[in-house]
């Protein structure tokens, strides 16, 4: 019997030459996600001249944004071809952005490289997600922070998420996202404090009205209930 193909990272890949075109809906629909994202992250963190890393960079969206607001980013992803879609877009605007291919559970930076570590919409797909957090808090300084968003797991999210964005109105591909691999509030926060993290603040993310493309455009929501931004900052050492 043939598994259904789910948590298809492929797509990245399948887009990399259309990345920063317009042309694949969905792709502008993860571009469009990106001001709503940082429009609550600025409220928690201040990028200029910070040592950013934007874990699950895919093409570049949250990277080139973070580094307009005046961080040193490095981006990192298993992608390889949408990596160098980056990769060229950056070097085109003359933007100074690190593209790196590799994956969260096995990060290749020294201890202590990074400010803050950005990862959004890759949470739900990782293969080990208490590697990924002790990853992503050995790669980070002393105060530094974790930004974050992913889906919740619940009945309403995989119908929001699956039934609807992917099977029926097409906003993401089919087999984008295996549910069984969503992840509870609570069950982020317990694996952040395994991982030496102190928990800030989350909220929910999703649409918040239409563009002139008849695309969605996104914002923080009072409700958790499908996809869901918080961030977790790793405690300063004891004072010497």
């Amino acid at each position: 019997m043939t598994q259904s193909k789910r948590n298809n990272l492929q797509i990245y890949d399948d887009v990399a030459g259309h990345w920063w075109s317009d042309d694949v809906k969905w792709v502008r629909t993860l571009k469009n996600m990106v001001p709503g994202r940082l429009g609550w992250f600025d409220r928690h963190f201040d990028w200029s001249g910070k040592d950013v890393l934007d874990l699950g960079c895919a093409g570049g969206f949250m990277a080139e944004a973070i580094a307009d607001r005046g961080a040193q980013v490095t981006g990192i992803d298993p992608a390889a071809q949408a990596v160098e879609a980056a990769r060229i877009h950056a070097k085109a605007l003359g933007k100074t952005i690190r593209y790196d291919v590799g994956v969260g559970e096995d990060l290749p930076y020294p201890d202590a490289s990074f400010d803050a570590v950005v990862c959004v919409d890759v949470l739900e797909h990782v293969a080990d997600l208490a590697q990924v957090l002790s990853e992503v808090a050995r790669v980070l300084r002393p105060g530094g922070m974790f930004l974050f968003d992913t889906i919740n797991r619940n009945p309403l999210a995989k119908l929001a998420t699956i039934t609807i964005a992917e099977d029926i109105i097409g906003l993401l591909p089919k087999g984008t996202h295996d549910p069984d691999m969503f992840i509870k509030p609570a069950e982020l926060t317990a694996a952040l404090r395994q991982a030496g993290f102190d928990i800030g603040p989350q909220t929910g993310l999703g649409p918040r009205g239409i563009n002139r493309q008849f695309d969605f455009t996104f914002g923080p929501l009072p409700s958790k209930a499908i996809i869901y931004m918080g961030i977790a900052t790793l405690p300063h050492g004891p004072a010497t």
